[in-house]
């Protein structure tokens, strides 16, 4: 009869367990106790999750669709109207919380003139969301111009990936009136901070974001780039595919500009075209 390997440590414990407990009773019961909190534990970490993880098939088959032309996007923002929402964008706000106003803004001194967009969030904890949702990406390389004026001393600003719904996404988070950058997770409404880090910033009004989630060896990070220079890099691999977008937090105002998206898939060896 052949076992699965959960079955056959479960069958060595059951083994070994009344030897060891002879041999010295009182260690015994500790070390049973600890077997028992464990299990508990690896049981309950099943429970946190909102959105179940990708199986192997389900992630080869998401690989497969990133060879998609489709998803190279390059959002300039120049030939939408003035005063509304960018076309192909949609604004979500998380929960019950009011949501602010994304517009389109004329900006003659933008990085890529005429028009950026413009964010902004009017209390503490608000988030407010501008996602692309026609688009689905697994392994997303994001770089967006930020410039956050002198009225956002207690906000944020950034961009959302591994989006399912407003509850559960990824998010890299730019605070620069405090000079700190974040990666956070948000699951079922939850946030957990994956990594945070200084801030080195260039003297200049307009600021260059790049976030890459990638995979190496069954093993899934995020790595951010504020500038050209790598400022964070984490690991996590709760989310699967999803939405792109920006973002803003707190009391925050933000002006955003060149949005780009494509599948990392595309830039790793013998694929082809580039991401860039």
């Amino acid at each position: 009869m052949q076992y699965g390997n959960e079955s056959m440590r479960q069958i060595q414990i059951v083994y070994w367990l009344p030897r060891f407990c002879d041999a010295d009773p009182k260690r015994a019961r500790r070390y049973v106790g600890l077997i028992v909190l464990v299990g508990l534990l690896a049981s309950g970490l099943e429970s946190v999750w909102a959105v179940s993880k990708e199986t192997h098939a389900e992630k080869a088959e998401h690989l497969r669709q990133q060879a998609n032309p489709q998803l190279f996007n390059d959002w300039t923002f120049d030939q939408d109207q003035v005063g509304s929402i960018p076309s192909g964008f949609l604004a979500v706000t998380p929960g019950d919380q009011p949501g602010r106003e994304w517009k389109v803004e004329a900006q003659s001194a933008a990085p890529s003139s005429p028009n950026v967009i413009l964010g902004a969030s009017g209390c503490p904890v608000c988030v407010d969301l501008l996602v692309a949702p026609g688009f689905q990406y697994e392994y997303p390389d994001l770089v967006v111009r930020i410039h956050q004026g002198m009225d956002a001393a207690a906000g944020q600003a950034g961009v959302v990936f591994g989006m399912k719904d407003s509850k559960n996404y990824y998010a890299t988070l730019v605070d620069l009136s405090q000079k700190v950058i974040e990666v956070v997770r948000v699951i079922d409404g939850k946030e957990s901070i994956l990594g945070r880090a200084t801030l080195k910033t260039k003297p200049v009004e307009w600021h260059t974001l790049r976030v890459q989630r990638n995979t190496i060896i069954s093993k899934d990070f995020v790595e951010t780039f504020f500038d050209g220079r790598l400022a964070l890099s984490v690991e996590d691999q709760a989310l699967g595919v999803g939405q792109v977008g920006i973002l803003v937090r707190g009391q925050a105002s933000a002006r955003f500009d060149n949005f780009n998206a494509a599948p990392l898939y595309s830039s790793r060896p013998l694929s082809s075209p580039a991401a860039y």
